[in-house]
């Protein structure tokens, strides 16, 4: 059996494990343009000096060799031929395969700006390790003290995070009116807002960037729809991340947002599967498919492919939503569907000193969750909210500082507590 992986990051190595666990000789190839395996949420501790280069991997140094992996690193893929099962890459090399995995992550959304273009020395997106480790170069460079970062989702606020620790003063535009507006509230935007103004930085809302004003190729500033011109040697572009679909284009692989997957992880196609943020998968929310660019689903998403292309039948009962994120010092927490736009969900919150909670409940069930400067108990929020627990017996409880495991049906409990001699 011939397995082809095209991208090699954390639902790459997943699905590798996997079929390890199945099939013990099977040739495996992974194709990469990547020069190294790096843990892609630690591309902002990296900016910040916290993490060095050489402790980026999440896989020891060997793994490829013990799972007797053809690694291809600077390898990009350009094409799939569905018909001969033939991956071709940059090189016109032609790679046959049994069963292909499509794990080729994002991509950031370049918005259409007046003056914009990848070559402008002092733009950058927040992705890959090698643009921040260009962007690292470029600060010291250039002695940058101030940038200005566009948007201020999730992306953006891991850059925001990288920069201060850096010393460097940033100025946030944002379209809509609030920080982390995907699962954010104005109330727990407000709590990072405060302190991002102490650490002498600038959040200009409901405004983006219209033009990019460049000299030489040589970035000089930006203009806002409002108007303002804000003068600056550096951009960092993180409106978000789209599906990289690419390879997809010119097969009969069935796109949405992302690559469409079925509950094996398996596409439109025979023999090709996707998984991480490629793939659009199941919610366990909505019930539907969506794409959910988040470590702990590609991880997921890639055992099962895996244990599928091996052939042992494994299906994915879909995740939801969940980020964590630590700005000037104030850690947060979201899990699912934390901004409802209907009127049939309860809303329970608290804000005190700081510490704010945000519970939304459907149907006497948790669906979503906010945790700002309170997160010790967030793991158990996350497991209600899988388990679907009816908590009408114990709602009042959810947001007093002692809520806890404790606190859950014994019933309940008692799934979760293994050990000779336990007693709950």
């Amino acid at each position: 059996m011939r397995y082809v992986i095209i991208g090699y990051s954390v639902a790459a190595v997943n699905a590798i494990k996997s079929i390890r666990e199945v099939d013990k000789t099977g040739e495996i190839t992974v194709l990469t343009d990547e020069a190294s395996i790096y843990s892609r949420p630690l591309i902002s501790y990296f900016l910040a000096g916290k993490v060095k280069k050489d402790k980026m991997s999440f896989v020891d140094a060997s793994f490829a060799k013990d799972m007797n992996v053809n690694m291809r690193w600077s390898t990009p893929v350009t094409k799939i031929d569905e018909k001969t099962k033939t991956v071709v890459t940059a090189k016109n090399e032609k790679i046959k395969y049994d069963r292909l995995l499509i794990s080729t992550g994002g991509v950031p959304i370049k918005p259409p700006i007046d003056g914009y273009s990848d070559d402008i020395a002092g733009v950058f997106t927040f992705i890959k390790l090698d643009e921040v480790e260009k962007l690292i170069k470029y600060i010291d460079k250039n002695k940058i003290k101030e940038c200005v970062v566009l948007g201020a989702g999730l992306i953006g606020m891991k850059a925001a995070e990288g920069l201060l620790a850096r010393k460097i003063k940033i100025k946030i535009v944002e379209l809509a009116d609030r920080l982390l507006a995907n699962t954010f509230d104005k109330t727990a935007s407000a709590l990072l807002e405060e302190k991002l103004k102490e650490s002498g930085s600038e959040f200009l809302k409901e405004t983006t960037i219209k033009k990019v004003v460049s000299k030489g190729k040589k970035l000089e500033g930006v203009v806002l729809s409002t108007g303002k011109t804000v003068k600056t040697k550096l951009l960092i572009v993180a409106v978000g991340v789209r599906a990289n679909l690419e390879l997809a284009k010119g097969t009969s692989i069935k796109t949405n947002r992302g690559i469409v997957v079925n509950e094996r992880m398996e596409t439109s196609v025979a023999n090709i599967f996707a998984a991480g943020d490629v793939a659009e998968g199941a919610d366990f929310l909505t019930g539907s498919n969506s794409v959910i660019a988040i470590w702990p689903v590609a991880a997921r998403q890639g055992m099962t492919a895996g244990f599928n292309m091996a052939g042992k039948i494994t299906e994915y009962d879909g995740m939801f939503p969940m980020n964590s994120v630590t700005i000037v010092g104030v850690p947060s927490i979201s899990f699912g569907l934390t901004n409802p736009k209907t009127d049939d969900y309860e809303i329970l919150s608290s804000n005190e000193k700081g510490k704010y909670k945000k519970i939304v409940i459907k149907d006497n069930v948790v669906v979503g969750v906010v945790l700002v400067n309170i997160i010790e108990r967030a793991g158990i929020f996350g497991l209600i909210i899988k388990q679907k627990l009816d908590v009408s017996l114990f709602k009042k409880q959810l947001l007093k500082d002692d809520f806890g495991f404790l606190v859950l049906p014994k019933d309940f409990r008692k799934h979760y507590v293994t050990g000779d001699g336990t007693e709950v």
